[in-house]
């Protein structure tokens, strides 16, 4: 049997200290990590290696965080988990907003970043083939069909609501944000839609929990948006 290729990870951080303890512990659990020390850097060796996942610093010097990811996002589809030392809600909107799939707050814990990778990681190895269905623990999706069962039995949701629900289930553990909510349901991104949207998101976890009254699917974030519990 041949033995499974590492995945790759790039690292994008100028503080050398960081790039070193995250090459450390990302190589001692089985990942083949580069690390870049700005973004210009970080765009030609993302362009020469294709990773698999890319960290990638918010508060770069000269190039923006917010631009390497924007840039990357013109051809990049494996995630991008952005790290910070900021602790700003409009900067984690931005990093969202602009193509970042998770956002990890410095100082964490080799734990917490190890277990962001691996879900990061799942979720592209889910995405990376076309699915007839979704499905998490009970819940599965019949994309053909659009067809919703929880525990066997059929949920009915209207047409937003399913929408909604396959979005949310596509992202995994990824934040969607309020914007991008309102941009891919109603190609709209109003902050006057907001009421509307939560009024289709409280009707959806209504009808999960009629049949499932101990699944907490879908999470909360205040002022951000939602993220689809996956465990």
């Amino acid at each position: 049997m041949m033995p499974e290729q590492r995945k790759n990870i790039l690292v994008i951080d100028d503080e050398v200290e960081m790039r070193r303890l995250l090459s450390f512990v990302l190589s001692a659990n089985g990942y083949a990590v580069y690390c870049a020390g700005n973004g210009a850097e970080g765009l030609r060796c993302a362009a020469d290696l294709s990773p698999d996942l890319v960290i990638l610093d918010l508060l770069l010097p000269v190039m923006h965080g917010l631009d390497v990811c924007r840039a990357l996002r013109a051809w990049y589809l494996r995630p991008i988990l952005f790290l910070t030392v900021s602790t700003s809600e409009r900067d984690l909107i931005a990093a969202l907003d602009a193509g970042g799939d998770d956002y990890l707050t410095k100082p964490f814990s080799n734990g917490e970043l190890l277990a962001r990778v691996r879900a990061l990681m799942r979720r592209a190895e889910r995405a990376d083939g076309p699915a007839s269905s979704l499905t998490v623990g009970a819940l599965t999706v019949d994309l053909a069909n659009r067809k919703v069962t929880l525990g066997e039995m059929p949920v009915a949701l209207t047409p937003t609501e399913y929408e909604i629900l396959v979005l949310l289930m596509r992202n995994g553990d990824r934040i969607v944000t309020h914007h991008e909510l309102l941009s891919a349901i109603w190609d709209d991104n109003d902050c006057g839609l907001m009421p509307t949207l939560r009024m289709h998101m409280s009707n959806l976890r209504r009808k999960l929990h009629a049949n499932c009254p101990d699944c907490e699917y879908i999470e909360t974030l205040p002022r951000i948006g939602f993220r689809f519990n996956l465990e």
